[in-house]
C-alpha cells in the first residue's frame, strides 16, 4: 500500500491525530480573517456541521443573529489579534438550529519569525453548568421567600397587639364622642382617632413593603432610611426587655446592594439576636463607614460596616463553624428553619461584601457586615 492509499488517521501527525480525539471541546484553526481551516470530532459532535460542510466558511456562522447584528464576531477576531487571546462566554447556533451556552477562547497562531498565521479556537458546552446556576438562583430565591415569610409572621406576631390597642382607641373614642354633647371634647377625641388611624396605616404599609415580592435588583440604597424603616418595624417584634439600640456614624455612605434583601437580613439578624437574648437585653445595631486593605477576605476600597451585636447566651466554639451552612440550626424543632444565616453569607458574596462573626459564650455575639460604597462611576459601568 503507498503511503497515497493510507487513511488519513495513518497520514496525520501524533499531534493531529490527539487534537482528532477529542471529542469534549471543539477544536478548531481559523485564518487571521476568521474563516475555519480545519475542523475536529468534538467541533462536529458539539456544533453538528461535519468538516467539509464548514471549513472555508467564517466562525460567525455559529453565532446568534443578534450577536452577528451586533458585530459581536469581528470585536473578538479584532480582540484575539491584538491581544493574543480573547475569551468570550454566550449562546451558540448548532447545525440543527438549537442553541448552547458556550465557553470560547481565540489564541493566535504566529510563525518562527512572529508572524500571524492563524489563530486556535476551542469551545466548550457548558449549557448544564448554565442550567445548574439558574436552578440555584432560582432556589435561592425560593428559600429568600421562605425566610421573609418567616420573619413576617414573627413581625406581624408583635403588630397584632399593637393593631389591638389602635382599635381599642379608636372604638372607645368613637363611643364617648357619640355620647359627648361637648363640641371641645368630641374634637379631641376625633384626634385620638385620627392619630391612631394614621398609626395603624403607617404599620400596614410597613408590612406591605417588607412582604412584597419585587424582582431582585443591585442598586444605590441609602443606609439611613433603610435602617430607620426596619427599626420601626422590629419594634414591634421585640419584647418590652429588649432595646435596641442604633448607632450610625457620621457622614454614613450610600452602597450598592439589593435594598430589599439587605433589609430581609437586618430583620434576620435582629430576631436571631432577640432569640439570644431569651427575653432580656441589649440589641445594638452600629454602622459606619471604613477602609479595607485586604485584611477582611481580601477585600480593599470602601466599604459601609454594619453591626448586629447582643450580650445573650453567645455560640459555643464547636457550632461557631457550622453557623453559615444551609439548614443548620440550633433552634428548637419547629422554631427555626436553619435558613436565615445561609441567606445573610449567599447575599452578602453576591454583593462582594462579607460577613464575619465574633462570639463569646456568656457575653453575647456580634456579625459584622461588609457592603461596598456606591460609587458613580462604577454602578455606571455596571
Amino acid at each position: 500500500m503507498s503511503s497515497s492509499d493510507r487513511p488519513d488517521t495513518l497520514q496525520a501527525s501524533p499531534y493531529e491525530q490527539l487534537v482528532q480525539a477529542v471529542v469534549d471541546y471543539a477544536i478548531y484553526m481559523l485564518d487571521p480573517q476568521g474563516h475555519i481551516v480545519s475542523w475536529n470530532a468534538g467541533a462536529q459532535r458539539i456544533k453538528g456541521w461535519r468538516a467539509e460542510e464548514v471549513i472555508g466558511k467564517h466562525f460567525s456562522l455559529f453565532f446568534t443573529d443578534q450577536d452577528r447584528i451586533e458585530g459581536r464576531p469581528a470585536m473578538l477576531l479584532e480582540r484575539a489579534l491584538r491581544t493574543g487571546v480573547a475569551q468570550d462566554e454566550g449562546w451558540r447556533v448548532r447545525k440543527d438550529g438549537t442553541r448552547f451556552w458556550a465557553l470560547a477562547a481565540l489564541d493566535v497562531i504566529r510563525s518562527p519569525d512572529g508572524e500571524i498565521i492563524g489563530l486556535a479556537k476551542i469551545t466548550r458546552d457548558i449549557t448544564d453548568r448554565l442550567e445548574a446556576a439558574q436552578q440555584l438562583d432560582a432556589m435561592r430565591a425560593q428559600l429568600f421567600q421562605a425566610q421573609k415569610l418567616d420573619a413576617l409572621g414573627q413581625l406581624t406576631g408583635g403588630m397584632a397587639h399593637d393593631f389591638n390597642n389602635l382599635l381599642t382607641i379608636i372604638i372607645g373614642s368613637a363611643k364617648l364622642a357619640l355620647g359627648s354633647q361637648d363640641s371641645l371634647r368630641v374634637h379631641r377625641l376625633l384626634e385620638h382617632i385620627v392619630d391612631a388611624g394614621e398609626r395603624g396605616a403607617q404599620m400596614t404599609q410597613q408590612l406591605l413593603s417588607f412582604a412584597r415580592h419585587k424582582v431582585l435588583k443591585s442598586g444605590r440604597v441609602q443606609l439611613l432610611a433603610l435602617i430607620e424603616s426596619s427599626r420601626l418595624l422590629l419594634a414591634h417584634a421585640l419584647p418590652k426587655g429588649v432595646e435596641l439600640q442604633v448607632q450610625l456614624g457620621e457622614g454614613l455612605q450610600d452602597v450598592i446592594v439589593d435594598g430589599g434583601q439587605l433589609q430581609m437580613v437586618l430583620v434576620n439578624l435582629i430576631l436571631n439576636a432577640r432569640d439570644a437574648l431569651e427575653g432580656e437585653g441589649v440589641i445594638c445595631l452600629q454602622a459606619c463607614n471604613c477602609q479595607l486593605a485586604g485584611e477582611v477576605e481580601d477585600l480593599h476600597g470602601a466599604f459601609v460596616r454594619l453591626d448586629v451585636s447582643d450580650d445573650g447566651r453567645g455560640i459555643a466554639p464547636s457550632v461557631l463553624p457550622r453557623i453559615f451552612e444551609p439548614f443548620f440550626t440550633t433552634k428548637a424543632f419547629g422554631k427555626g428553619t436553619g435558613l436565615g444565616l445561609s441567606q445573610v453569607y449567599g447575599f452578602i458574596k453576591q454583593s462582594n461584601g462579607a460577613v464575619t462573626v465574633a462570639s463569646v459564650q456568656g457575653e453575647g455575639t456580634r456579625m459584622t457586615l461588609y457592603l461596598p460604597v456606591f460609587e458613580a462611576n462604577t454602578a455606571a459601568s455596571n
